[in-house]
């Protein structure tokens, strides 16, 4: 019979906060996973995606904020699970202060980088649709694809390519053009 593998002693609250502030990891059920820095092709699909929503929340007059990476999100404190989405809106302002954001944004995209494919396309789709979050989309570079999950309306996994325009589903009016952006 083969030996058991020891647990690793999950992490609290208390030990997240003091990893340095430099620190990329993501906490899932108190277990920690360290996250690799992005790529030039990852940030200039973030800083698109970026523009691309603020500017519409600010031409509408939203009161929603728009949040890129490093930011945290709690999303409970036992067992610990914190992340640190590429891009979030979030609505309810009461769930942000200085340090975070304490619950599930209403929007979040993830830009998927090599080393973190299970993360993003298995993990994080489970966490973020069992704590509330509205609308997840996973971008991938490589495959150049994007992928929709729109919890509210029980569309899951709509696949479209970067030559595509994407309607942001929380809005009723919101397009994103990929063939537009400079990626």
């Amino acid at each position: 019979m083969p030996a058991l593998q020891p647990q690793p002693e999950a992490m609290t609250l208390e030990q997240y906060e003091a990893l340095p502030e430099d620190s990329h990891t993501e906490v899932f059920d108190g277990i920690a996973y360290d996250m690799s820095g992005p790529s030039k092709t990852h940030q200039s699909i973030l800083t698109e995606l970026l523009v691309e929503l603020r500017g519409y929340i600010k031409r509408k007059g939203g009161l929603c904020s728009v949040l890129p990476a490093p930011f945290d999100v709690k999303l409970s404190d036992i067992p610990l699970t914190i992340v640190q989405p590429d891009l979030m809106i979030v609505c309810d302002r009461n769930k942000l202060d200085e340090k975070w954001c304490s619950g599930a944004p209403d929007f979040i995209i993830e830009i998927v980088s090599p080393g973190t494919q299970s993360n993003d396309y298995i993990r994080k789709l489970f966490y973020y649709k069992n704590y509330g979050v509205r609308e997840y989309w996973i971008v991938d570079p490589q495959r150049k694809s994007v992928i929709v999950n729109y919890f509210e309306g029980d569309l899951l996994n709509v696949n479209y390519s970067f030559a595509s325009t994407i309607k942001v589903n929380i809005y009723d009016d919101l397009y994103i053009n990929f063939s537009e952006l400079e990626i």
